[in-house]
């Protein structure tokens, strides 16, 4: 008897935490769940977090695009390269707003994300991070969640199981206020950053390392996830709201956009960078010797085609032949149409019968009927 009351009460405890353990899934599966954006490649959650650890804007700038951290795996130009975002800063009294960016062109500039910090009159900071609307879609909104309460015990409870203590906040959140980016902004010894890099001018410790496959990416930023809430693209029960509309509105009076990356997504360029290219994309440098930072932008023209093309799109392997060689006979030759097999397909035609088989055999190369009249 007593077996089945204990099997019946762990049946009853694990129906109770039925409903909490499937809100919970499908909250992170809202956290987790593509875009279909360029925002797919820069997880603002776990950006947040590094904003909350940088002890100053340019370290935050710094660890925010080293290829060790792995935060940032942007490629708006679809160059198959991370872009370098910069941080610019703008202040406003107690308010403080501060812009990432990519310079996609020499002369385009689009923002990435804005992060506002502002303090009330009370003192209480508040932070935020939206995502630019070309990039993450409407009101894509994140904050740290807020510390647990703590829970006073009852003195007059009589059960067998009382609070012995007050529950401590969850470990992966940070309050706000006693964040180091906070107090150092904050604080007399305040100097504010201006970023000196631009298009193909970056700092020395940046490499424009290969992206990522975005499953891979996602999968290794999720457990940021924890200690912050919002997002949710779409919709989804975000309920995070702009905390300083004025602050926010201030800032989109001098939002930066690029027309190549509403030209791309107008056209589907980053879902099919996303399919096509990222999972046969390695993650070091060394499989682009020929890309250089200024070479590499000025292409992006070519690398968003290449997904439609059959050449290139039928194997990964075509793509470091075209690369060493930059000859038209290399990518044929890779993708399955060989000089050999031409001379077969085109023997069927008047012109080809009449020949011999020895002028076949040396002439197939240079002949202008068929397939075979597109080599020179």
């Amino acid at each position: 008897m007593k077996k089945i009351l204990l099997s019946f009460f762990v049946l009853s405890i694990s129906l109770y935490g039925f409903p909490v353990f499937s809100q919970a899934t499908a909250q992170a599966e809202n956290d987790t769940a593509l875009l279909g954006l360029p925002g797919d490649n820069l997880d603002l959650f776990a950006v947040l977090d590094l904003f909350q650890k940088s002890k100053t804007i340019e370290d935050f700038e710094k660890t925010l695009n080293l290829q060790e951290t792995g935060i940032n795996n942007l490629d708006l130009d679809l160059n198959n390269k991370v872009d370098f975002i910069k941080v610019v800063t703008k202040q406003d009294g107690t308010n403080f707003t501060f812009v990432l960016q990519v310079d996609v062109t020499e002369k385009e500039t689009q923002d990435v994300a804005v992060i506002l910090v502002s303090k009330d009159k009370d003192g209480k900071v508040t932070m935020q991070i939206v995502g630019d609307k070309d990039l993450y879609g409407e009101n894509y909104v994140v904050e740290p969640k807020p510390p647990t309460p703590a829970v006073t015990p009852n003195p007059a409870y009589t059960g067998s199981d009382p609070v012995t203590a007050a529950a401590p906040a969850a470990s992966s959140v940070v309050v706000v206020e006693s964040a180091p980016i906070v107090q150092y902004v904050y604080s007399p010894v305040y100097v504010p950053y201006y970023p000196p890099y631009y298009y193909s001018y970056y700092p020395p410790y940046y490499a424009a390392f290969t992206i990522m496959a975005v499953s891979v990416y996602h999968h290794n930023h999720y457990h940021y996830h924890a200690g912050y809430h919002g997002g949710y693209h779409g919709g989804y029960g975000n309920t995070v709201v702009i905390h300083n509309e004025n602050h926010y509105n201030n800032y989109n009076n001098t939002r930066n956009t690029s027309n190549t990356v509403n030209h791309n997504n107008a056209s589907g360029n980053y879902n099919r960078n996303n399919a096509s290219t990222r999972p046969a994309s390695g993650t070091s440098a060394s499989t682009r010797p020929s890309a250089t930072p200024s070479t590499g932008k000025a292409n992006a023209g070519s690398s968003a085609a290449r997904p439609s093309t059959s050449q290139a799109g039928s194997s990964s392997a075509a793509r470091p032949t075209a690369s060493q060689s930059g000859s038209p006979s290399s990518s044929r030759s890779s993708a399955g149409y060989s000089a050999s097999s031409r001379p077969s397909s085109s023997g069927m035609s008047s012109s080809s019968a009449s020949r011999s088989n020895s002028s076949r055999s040396s002439y197939s190369g240079s002949r202008g009927g068929g397939g075979g009249g597109r080599r020179r």
